[in-house]
């Protein structure tokens, strides 16, 4: 079906285009990995009482008001979130910053998941024993917590795959194989969201879906293998005391925040081509729920492959050693080596993570490419002429850019950036975006944006839980992430004070954008400190007889504006501007 055009913007062809894009988007590599990570670090059961609470309390309500906000406007985090609040309109522009660092080095991991699931097409995997050239000397064929020696899977990752050097400092040279996989990679991206929508609604279908299966697949598998019923037990069975914990809490928010992608703009993008009255809460529990039960639903993978592992190591499941991206590289492919026809289950984990991180790939890159053509679609359109290739040029930028992370000294680059930005970074930008929609624009002002919208006022809960709950739990987040902050490590290797710093530079690359804005949003306001600052909190001040935006509608050469419906009725004539409300 051809997609719609609404005000000159397209739409989705299906809105369980949207719905599935969103689940693919929200539902990623965090689900396979950082999610069972966190649960086992966190006592295993005890994790998922505040796992669960959180996504009630912090998780469906944020999602609910990005995608009602993007859905409204209309626009990309960027416009959307200037016209919210103007003094807060560097949130939008660091929401698109920080998803294009992110989208540089993200697919480093595809490109990872691409080299083992072609190394899969052997009747032996590589890692299977010592007897090759990358294996030293301390190699053992056995699992082992032993720090004399390494496993077989894990010298692969790092001796075959990374080849890494020593440390930073050490660069080593460029890893050919890791270069053309990681450019295969960008293709991939590019082949499936060149036609925006177009494509990307019709490539979820498979993407989104197609992972469930393997991962139903994987879970027959393991459940049947010695030791498998260990590890379920301890991922549902809580240790109690462990409730006590602060930092468990905290983890368990920052999980559902990090996963669902509050703050990373992505959301808020796709949700801005939605048919206007689409029914926004309908998808907000489709997306929130689904990415929440994946996670679950991995959880039974991995835990019951980490029983397996407990079993043949001889050793309880709370000391099998696991730490970031070494679960999925080296740990679960350790696994596969003992499993009836190896090869096939190996190719088929790896492709579920290709098809995962895809999806969390395209995401990131249309935040980029929806906010350039919505702040600058003529001069864009004038020279490119056409939008397929301003996705070539977002693509291209950011292959050239994650270079560095196929180097040999590929991996504490990839380490240093996912520190600075998925955990610095993305705490301040939430902060700022909840309290400029939340308090700026008001809650109000978003519940009347619903009615006009599905007709429907949302619910006390989700009133409460926007004006208190959430920017009071994003608020002790922020300042735990802040008080208890550790500098970047990988394994056992600290970096260096000037890679640290390195790694600021890092996150102010987003974060910079928000004073940088705010000053340049009262610069350009009229009146006195006092007028400019009171105009800067107020939604649609910056807006002109010239905006674009969706307000404004050309009908017979008069501007027009969609009329407000908690302000005016249907049948009232309509005003030059949006109306202004009051915060609340």
């Amino acid at each position: 079906m051809a997609v719609e055009e609404e005000a000159g913007r397209p739409t989705w062809s299906r809105q369980i285009e949207f719905t599935l894009a969103g689940i693919g988007c929200a539902v990623g590599l965090g689900n396979i990995w950082r999610f069972p990570y966190l649960c086992y670090r966190s006592g295993g059961g005890a994790f998922l009482l505040p796992y669960l609470l959180m996504l009630v309390v912090l998780g469906i309500p944020l999602l609910h008001m990005e995608l009602t906000l993007g859905q409204y406007l209309r626009r990309g985090p960027v416009l959307a979130l200037a016209k919210a609040c103007p003094l807060f309109k560097g949130v939008g522009m660091a929401t698109v910053a920080i998803s294009f660092i992110m989208c540089t080095y993200y697919n480093i991991i595809i490109t990872w998941a691409l080299y083992y699931m072609f190394s899969s097409f052997r009747s032996e995997l590589l890692w299977q024993n010592c007897n090759n050239t990358w294996n030293t000397v301390n190699c053992t064929d056995q699992v082992t917590n032993s720090s004399s020696s390494s496993t077989a899977s894990q010298q692969f990752f790092n001796y075959k795959v990374l080849e890494r050097t020593s440390g930073v400092e050490e660069t080593g040279t460029l890893r050919w194989e890791l270069f053309l996989l990681l450019m295969l990679a960008w293709i991939l991206v590019y082949l499936c969201i060149f036609k925006g929508v177009k494509s990307t609604g019709k490539v979820v279908y498979f993407t989104a879906l197609f992972p469930y299966v393997i991962l139903l697949v994987l879970l027959i598998n393991n459940v049947q293998l010695p030791g498998a019923l260990d590890g379920i037990k301890f991922f549902i069975i809580p240790e109690w005391d462990k409730l006590l914990n602060v930092q468990v809490w905290i983890n368990a928010a920052a999980q559902i925040f990090n996963s669902i992608g509050i703050g990373f703009g992505s959301l808020m993008a796709m949700a801005s081509y939605n048919n206007y009255n689409n029914n926004v809460l309908k998808d907000t529990l489709a997306i929130a729920i689904t990415n929440s039960l994946t996670s679950i639903f991995a959880g039974f993978v991995i835990f019951s492959a980490f029983g397996y592992m407990s079993h043949l190591q001889n050793v309880p499941v709370s000391e099998i050693a696991v730490d970031g991206p070494g679960l999925v590289f080296v740990v679960y492919p350790q696994a596969f080596v003992t499993m009836p026809v190896a090869p096939l289950w190996a190719f088929l984990f790896f492709f579920m993570l290709l098809c995962l991180g895809l999806d969390s790939q395209f995401a990131m890159v249309e935040v980029m490419v929806t906010s350039l053509l919505d702040s600058y679609s003529k001069p864009i359109l004038k020279h490119l002429k056409r939008k397929e290739f301003l996705v070539l040029l977002v693509c291209g930028a950011a292959f050239l850019l994650g270079i560095p992370n196929v180097m040999q000294v590929g991996i504490y680059v990839f380490q240093l950036m996912d520190h600075y930005t998925a955990i610095v970074s993305i705490m301040f930008l939430a902060f700022f975006e909840v309290v400029g929609v939340c308090w700026c624009y008001g809650v109000k002002r978003l519940s009347s944006n619903l009615v006009e919208m599905t007709g429907k006022r949302p619910s006390i809960f989700f009133r409460i839980c926007w004006w208190v709950i959430c920017p009071a739990l994003i608020t002790v987040i922020l300042v735990f992430s802040v008080i208890q902050f550790k500098p970047a490590r990988y394994e056992d290797y600290v970096y260096p004070p000037w890679a640290q710093g390195v790694g600021w530079l890092i996150a102010l690359a987003s974060i910079i954008w928000i004073p940088l804005a705010a000053v340049h949003t009262l610069w350009v306001l009229p009146g006195s400190f006092t007028e400019k600052l009171k105009k800067s909190i107020t939604p649609f001040s910056l807006d002109d007889d010239n905006d674009d935006s969706p307000y404004y509608q050309q009908k017979g050469g008069i501007m027009e504006t969609i009329p407000n419906i908690a302000v005016i009725s249907s049948i009232a004539p309509l005003p030059d501007k949006p109306p202004i409300q009051t915060n609340l």
